[in-house]
């Protein structure tokens, strides 16, 4: 996928500000959140990538406002469903709503933060520009309430959906307007690799079978139609045939995203692949042919991407298995000796001779840091790690009513952790207790009706004026109507009274 540099705002800050919380250190992830809540703008004249603003800045600081008290900040009552961090996600995803304003509600890929699509910008953007939203856009919908947003991120997911080919293959690049594919070649790697990622973690997150269906039906054409030998190719998405045999460095995802849905075997020996080519080079290059077994010509670099070493944590998680130890301590023996300077860690130029470039890309703090962390740290809470009593846990929602933080978080494709437990909290608890409220009312209009019913209109019973009482004695052949959430008079047999509402046996 594009990694273009955002500039003009705290990108790094906001990218990396999560990670400062799961290496410990709680006093730089306060000072960093206070500065951003005091300074980031979005009312900005920028043109930015819709799908790096959303996993790096509303992903970001999303992740930092649900992990805000095990920093040690002070929570606006009824956290998680409210609070500043979580406002500025919300003004920086508005920012992107123009670009889903579209016949198909496919977004475009650029939009200008102030002045919002450009009439000019091109219709054209990758697959995982479309399909890249449901977990930043759902987390957003159901803390705060309004569903404007999971309710773009999923036209853009079912508009996609249809363009599929016949053999069941999506392509590289389409047309947002026409629904034309633009770039015809099917993988798993660069310009694809996050929508079939968030198809799986968006069916996680949310329950949702949609999203899982979707997701199995496509894993059924990629294995038969790119996998070679435990490797993954790029084939013509109508055809089949292949079109490039290359491993691209951001395909090194798919052995823990196999891993997710307990496919172990498929996974390991994967990985096995992609870990010989580190052993190659002491790195991924950007691509790696295949029948060759070398680098691709202006693709031998290394930008520290954190690919591979996610794989090693969610396998290491389900096996046990030290090797994947193994490739976390070569990672971060090759990062140091190779790329540590005074004043960073530099992306790799050429892995051949190790010749470094003058940059360093902010997912190298977002991700490639913190997963190594995670790895080497199996008893870390977004493991679900500890034991009962030992702070492993949160309280939050209204009344201190919702357990978050307990485990189960899900990673963005920014290795931003999300808690599934606090949408619940903010969305389904209401939810909740909206549907129990239609169910009382539903279970007093029964005799209302029946009330009505049983006598004409000219005999039906007036209600008494304002201020006068209801009289209590009934005329012959008259049954009272019970007002709403009343508490009918019940034997003692009955079972459940909630809010009032006395359910019996056979209710």
């Amino acid at each position: 996928m594009i990694r273009e540099l955002l500039t003009s705002f705290s990108l790094t800050l906001i990218d990396a500000l999560d990670t400062l919380l799961v290496l410990g250190n709680h006093s730089e992830f306060q000072r960093v959140a206070s500065l951003l809540q005091d300074t980031a703008d979005f009312d900005i004249d920028v043109n930015a990538s819709v799908f790096e603003t959303n996993i790096r800045v509303v992903g970001g600081l999303l992740s930092a406002h649900l992990l805000a008290g095990r920093a040690g900040m002070d929570l606006e009552p009824g956290w998680p469903c409210s609070g500043p961090l979580l406002r500025m996600a919300e003004d920086a995803a508005r920012k992107l709503l123009p670009a889903f304003q579209t016949p198909t509600g496919m977004p475009y890929g650029t939009v200008n933060l102030l002045n919002g699509v450009s009439p000019t910008e091109t219709p054209v953007t990758c697959t995982a520009g479309v399909g890249t939203f449901i977990l930043e856009f759902a987390t957003l919908s159901r803390l705060t309430g309004d569903a404007t947003y999971e309710n773009a991120a999923r036209r853009a997911l079912r508009a996609l959906w249809k363009t599929r080919s016949d053999i069941g293959l999506v392509g590289n690049h389409i047309d947002i307007l026409s629904k034309k594919w633009v770039a015809q070649d099917a993988g798993i790697g660069a310009g694809v690799d996050s929508y079939f990622e968030y198809l799986v973690k968006g069916a996680i997150m949310l329950q949702d079978e949609e999203l899982l269906s979707m997701f199995l039906e496509y894993d059924r054409a990629i294995q038969n139609y790119t996998r070679f030998d435990d490797w993954y190719l790029w084939v013509q998405m109508h055809k089949g045939t292949v079109s490039m045999p290359v491993f691209q460095s951001l395909e090194a995802f798919w052995p823990g995203l196999q891993s997710l849905l307990g496919n172990l075997d498929s996974a390991v020996r994967t990985f096995q692949n992609y870990y010989s080519v580190w052993r190659q080079f002491g790195g991924l290059p950007e691509f790696y042919s295949i029948p060759q077994g070398y680098t691709v010509d202006k693709r031998e670099g290394y930008p520290l991407r954190p690919e591979l070493i996610e794989s090693a944590m969610y396998l290491f998680r389900a096996t046990g298995d030290h090797t994947y130890l193994q490739l976390g301590l070569d990672a971060l023996e090759s990062i140091e000796k190779i790329t540590r300077t005074p004043c960073g860690y530099a992306s790799v130029k050429d892995l051949r001779d190790h010749q470094l470039d003058n940059r360093m890309e902010s997912f190298f703090l977002a991700e490639t840091i913190k997963y190594l962390y995670l790895l080497f740290d199996p008893a870390h809470f977004l493991h679900g790690g500890g034991a009962e009593g030992d702070g492993s846990w949160e309280e939050g929602g209204e009344e201190g009513q919702c357990v978050l933080g307990a485990g189960g978080f899900i990673f963005n494709t920014e290795a931003h952790p999300l808690d599934p437990a606090a949408l619940y909290c903010c969305s389904r608890h209401a939810q909740d207790r909206r549907e129990l409220r239609d169910v009382l009312l539903s279970l007093s209009e029964p005799a209302e009706k029946s009330s009505s019913k049983s006598k004409p209109p000219n005999q039906q019973t007036e209600s008494p004026p304002p201020g006068q009482s209801d009289s209590i004695a009934l005329k012959p052949g008259e049954k009272k109507t019970p007002p709403l959430l009343s508490c009918p008079v019940q034997p003692f047999s009955a079972r459940l009274s909630i809010l009032g509402q006395v359910f019996t046996d056979n209710t």
